[in-house]
């Protein structure tokens, strides 16, 4: 078939790609506080784009749960809470553990090496008790597993889950961290890992995640 004579609109999709890259980073390390009201020539000055790219970048936040949207009311930034653990971790356990199932019989030697390296990381974030770095370091071992998985609807999924776990981290990161259990789960996982377990890391994997689910509970439930 010939070619179109209509030029697609790239340059509004990539703004409207930084924009909400720029504001989600912006919401999940707390540059934008929650309960924040966002307003729109103040973004689009900001952010330096249009009306519509930062609309869609809101609109595209809400859904993932990160920002408030009413219609003639408001729009800003969500207060999250522990609800959102209960929402998010389980399924978060839920996609890791399919992506460290999938993962394992596909892992290189490289990706075991990555797997110890990030759990000394957290060893060592822990021992600092430099929350970011330990959820950093967290991250970084599961995503040797989500990158090896060999599907990349896991990575889309998460991208949209992923967020509002983060936001949380933040608010998190100075309270109740992970402690030694969490590093002896990594290594129960990354050595099921190594021998080929599947299910094994798998199940290993979903566990880790309820942990970290239960730690960030913990941090945010006032003490009585």
């Amino acid at each position: 078939m010939p070619v179109p004579d209509r030029r697609e609109p790239v340059d509004r999709h990539l703004l409207r790609d930084t924009a909400y890259e720029r504001l989600r980073e912006a919401i999940v390390d707390g540059t934008l506080a929650a309960g924040e009201v966002l307003h729109d020539d103040e973004l689009c000055e900001w952010l330096g784009v249009s009306r519509t790219p930062v609309r869609d970048a809101l609109r595209r936040l809400a859904d993932e749960g990160l920002v408030e949207l009413a219609a003639q009311r408001y729009t800003r930034v969500a207060s999250l809470s522990v609800r959102d653990v209960h929402e998010v971790v389980p399924l978060l356990a839920a996609v890791h553990g399919l992506a460290t199932e999938l993962a394992v019989p596909r892992l290189p030697r490289s990706a075991i090496r990555a797997l110890h390296a990030a759990n000394g990381e957290l060893t060592e974030a822990l021992r600092r008790g430099d929350g970011m770095a330990a959820y950093r370091a967290d991250d970084d071992l599961h995503e040797v597993f989500v990158g090896a998985c060999g599907n990349p609807e896991v990575a889309h999924v998460l991208d949209r889950l992923t967020p509002r776990l983060h936001t949380v981290e933040c608010m998190c990161c100075d309270g109740r961290l992970p402690g030694g259990r969490f590093v002896a789960q990594h290594e129960a996982l990354i050595s099921r890992a190594e021998t080929g377990d599947a299910s094994g890391a798998a199940s290993a994997a979903r566990a880790n995640w309820m942990t970290l689910g239960g730690v960030l509970v913990d941090a945010l439930t006032p003490a009585t």
